[in-house]
């Protein structure tokens, strides 16, 4: 291969991209659109970015154009490779007309690895039918602040939890044949203040023993063949320009064998953003050394610039050679360099072709359906799981407000109830793409939370009031505009015998949203007026019921007391609306788990449960940071019991296993799932550990008067941490396994003694607590 066609496997190119500001990638507009296409792929080229993710486009048209692309590549270029074509993947496939599922925030909450793992292997069908190799998700970053704009890209704000699903995301997309891609490795999520692309500056144990953890489980035990690094700097040094982290860590103490390609534009940033480097040539330099082996979603620095340094001497070939080889050999992992190599994918290989080998255009259009109801079905019942009723508490002779038998007149107030907005997560098309062409149909039915409501109680009067708008693009901005669209909602609520309000998020990009990349908070107050309006509501003499459909959750400390009950799903996607509409009335019986803890105040960010005795509330401070509801919180409509746990050993030593087992039996009148988590204690340890950590999990699905048995598989590796010395270790000693329903809702602590000697473990350690459920 010659050094341009070498170099040219290096990057991508993206067609179509907006330069007018208002794209879907940061500063898109200072460096997409200026590109000569043909220059870039005149000696071949490594990858197509979004071809179906970047305008609308139908699916059938949009894979017969990437098949016109591929038979270029292999027909006019000396080597005839194909290039690898990718998508964003995190909330379904990012096209027009395809399927939206719940956001990975809803992932976590359904504790559920083998549903996700379900809905990425139909992801994953669906983007190979249409000739996409590479999905660019999941999303590992734990939640450190819950201030950041993409925690809803996230799972949680547990390591475990986080690198269990995503980890069966990675199998079920892969299972497709479709690359999966983590990100963002590392630190993204720890941003100072939590602002976007804001530096980070932790420490070495919690990068060890939180923000790593979840990539070497998606790693080894999900064989997840690329990585993206984060735009970040990790204490002053740009992900994309670490060879500690892309080289030491990810290749040679982890032996991962894939690609790893650069978030987009994070090349270019190295010059223009972390002033690291003076020139796209030595940012490319920089990121070659490191181990960034593509480019996307542009040759910026990768084509003529490394080209350039290359020949000057200033970059040495030995690293293209080094990338190169790491992409053709994803790319013979795919098939595309076997001999019988068909640029034309599954969806369209039986309609009649032309001359040219491919069909007509009038021929394909309108012959694909990315949506069909086994995807809607799979949406459904991912939303539906991911539900989480966070109060319910007694209302007169009843256990409690919910489930809604007869609800009579209902007001519903709020300005997403009667808005699809409600539903979607940033990376959703409708939201991504599709808030840009606003005489486009968003391709997928996605009914409101308010239609919804009316067609679950066909009997009730249902009747709607915004109350107040959210942040953004036609927002009501007088103060009298704002007191007369209370009162209404207000008088609504009076003149009604119970009240819903809506409240959350609007996705957007870049502050165009209140949630989503860029779309960072100050504090954790409800956007908007929604609090206000809330308050309104509350003033009447009519119970309210409080839905939260949103991004991340919000602090509800001033009105807990006073809610008849409080339901929160994180944008669930385009079933969402039936989902919650089923919770409240008792269709549905919740299961969902609450992947992050909801605050009582606005402020005392940033805060997760995994706390040392000092991150908890103490006497030596006025601050109390204690969660509302905590991590793993979430109620049932029945009611279940915890029997018989036990640990099969007292005393273990510190390279051994034992198994923990907990019986549950519902007591109550009603089918019901109940999520039974296993938790860690350290007493006492070398240095100072979070009160305890999630090891293990399961749902387990009981009739009512059924019993089942719930076992865990703990080995002692799952009991080391990161020492003072860097060293992951396991330490004689003794330990509590907590068996709870939530971080605070303990049900048995069972003790074990650890002995035996000191034990460094590494890479090949037990990363999980196996559970199973008889």
């Amino acid at each position: 291969m010659t050094l341009e066609e070498k170099t040219a496997q290096l990057y991508g190119v993206w067609v179509g991209a907006r330069t007018d500001g208002s794209g879907v990638a940061p500063h898109q507009h200072e460096m997409a659109g200026d590109e000569d296409i043909e220059a870039l792929t005149r000696h071949g080229l490594g990858q197509l970015t979004r071809s179906f993710g970047t305008s609308p486009v139908d699916p059938a048209l949009g894979a017969l154009a990437l098949a016109r692309t591929q038979q270029g590549l292999v027909r006019d270029t000396r080597l005839g490779i194909p290039a690898i074509a990718h998508e964003e993947c995190l909330a379904g496939f990012t096209a027009h007309g395809a399927t939206v599922y719940p956001v990975p925030l809803s992932w976590g909450a359904t504790f559920d690895p083998g549903l996700v793992a379900e809905m990425a292997a139909a992801i994953g069908n669906d983007m190979r039918s249409v000739g996409v190799h590479q999905g660019l998700a999941p999303v590992l970053d734990v939640v450190r602040d819950l201030r950041w704009g993409r925690v809803e890209e996230t799972i949680g704000e547990d390591p475990y939890l986080v690198g269990s699903i995503a980890t069966a995301y990675v199998r079920g997309l892969q299972s497709s044949g479709v690359v999966a891609t983590l990100k963002h490795f590392v630190g993204y999520s720890a941003s100072l203040g939590g602002r976007n692309l804001a530096p980070v500056q932790i420490g070495p144990r919690e990068l060890a023993d939180v923000l790593l953890v979840p990539f070497e489980m998606a790693l080894r035990d999900g064989g997840a063949q690329s990585v993206m690094h984060a735009y970040t700097a990790l204490d002053g040094t740009p992900s994309a320009a670490d060879s500690r982290l892309l080289t030491d860590l990810l290749r040679d103490r982890w032996e991962f064998e894939g690609t790893v390609v650069a978030d987009y534009f994070g090349v270019a940033f190295l010059q223009r953003l972390h002033a690291v480097a003076a020139s796209p040539g030595q940012a490319a330099h920089l990121a070659l050394a490191a181990g960034v082996d593509v480019e996307l979603p542009t040759g910026h620095c990768y084509a003529q610039p490394l080209v350039r340094a290359v020949l000057a001497g200033d970059v040495p070939e030995a690293l293209v050679d080094r990338a190169v080889t790491r992409v053709l050999l994803q790319k013979c992992a795919l098939g595309m360099l076997d001999a019988d190599y068909s640029p034309v994918p599954e969806a369209l290989s039986g309609l009649p072709a032309e001359p040219d080998g491919l069909p007509s255009p009038e021929a394909v259009a309108g012959t694909v359906d990315l949506d069909e109801a086994p995807r809607r079905d799979l949406a459904r019942r991912l939303a539906e799981r991911a539900v989480v009723l966070l109060a319910n508490p007694p209302a007169g002779d009843r256990p409690g407000t919910l489930p809604l038998e007869d609800p009579g007149r209902v007001a519903v107030l709020g300005p997403l109830a009667d808005d699809p907005a409600a539903l979607l997560g940033c990376y959703s098309f409708p939201a991504h793409v599709g808030v840009q062409h606003p005489d486009v149909p968003a391709g997928v039915a996605l009914p409101t939370i308010l239609q919804a409501l009316r067609a679950e109680f066909p009997g009730a009067v249902v009747r709607h009031e915004e109350g107040c708008d959210l942040p953004g693009p036609g927002s009501v901005s007088t103060a009298e505009e704002r007191r007369g669209r209370l009162e209404r909602a207000r008088a609504l609520a009076q003149d009604s015998d119970l009240c819903l309000v809506v409240v959350g998020d609007r996705a957007g990009l870049f502050g165009r949203g209140t949630s989503g990349e860029g779309c960072d908070a100050s504090d954790l107050s409800l956007p908007g007026d929604q609090a206000s309006l809330l308050d309104a509501a509350l003033r009447t003499d009519t119970p309210v019921v409080l839905v939260v459909a949103g991004g991340r959750p919000y602090a509800l400390g001033p009105w807990a007391d006073r809610l008849a009950a409080v339901v929160q799903t994180f944008f669930p996607g385009e079933e969402g609306a039936g989902a919650i509409a089923g919770v409240l009335s008792g269709r549905i019986n919740p299961s969902g788990r609450l992947p992050v803890g909801v605050p009582r105040g606005p402020g005392g960010q940033p805060w997760t449960y995994l706390q040392p005795a000092l991150g908890l509330r103490n006497d030596t401070s006025s601050l109390d940071p204690t969660a509302l509801y905590p991590f793993g919180h979430g109620l049932s409509y029945t009611r279940f019991a915890w029997d018989d746990a036990t640990c099969a050993d007292d005393v273990l030593t510190t390279a051994a296993q034992t198994r923990v087992s907990v019986t549950v039996r519902n007591t109550g009148s009603r089918p019901g799932t109940e999520v039974v988590q296993l938790y860690l204690h350290d007493p006492v340890a070398a240095v100072s550990l979070p009160l305890q950590r999630l090891i293990g999990y399961a749902r387990v699905d009981l009739a009512p008067g059924e019993t089942r048995t719930v076992g865990f598989d703990v080995h002692s590796d799952v009991f080391a941490y990161t020492d003072n010395h860097a060293h992951r270790v396991v330490e004689p000693g003794d330990i509590e396994l907590r068996v709870g329903a939530s971080s605070t809702d303990i049900r048995h602590r069972l003790l074990l003694r650890l002995e035996g000697p000191r034990r460094k473990v590494g890479h090949d350690r037990v990363l999980t607590c196996p559970a199973s459920v008889d």
